[in-house]
């Protein structure tokens, strides 16, 4: 009687067979990706570092707001 090793080929088979249909599915979600042109890539770009400044600002002020507030709550107590 043979000795059985715990692997079955269909299973070493399947699994290579499923990393294949993987990759064959994403190829051909890829092919029905809609891809920006130059012009929106720009375009979105520039929106993004515009929001991302005047997020930087707000906060950069309500940091010196509250650091005032709180200079002036310390130094009123002492």
């Amino acid at each position: 009687m043979a000795e059985k090793t715990g692997k079955k080929p269909g299973k070493i088979k399947a699994f290579f067979s499923g990393i294949a249909k993987y990759f064959r599915d994403t190829r051909s979600e890829m092919k029905k990706v809609v891809w920006p042109s130059r012009k929106q890539v720009i375009n979105n770009t520039i929106v993004v570092c515009v929001v991302v400044l005047i997020s930087a600002l707000v906060v950069l002020l309500l940091d010196f707001v509250f650091g005032l507030g709180m200079d002036l709550l310390l130094t009123a107590g002492a």
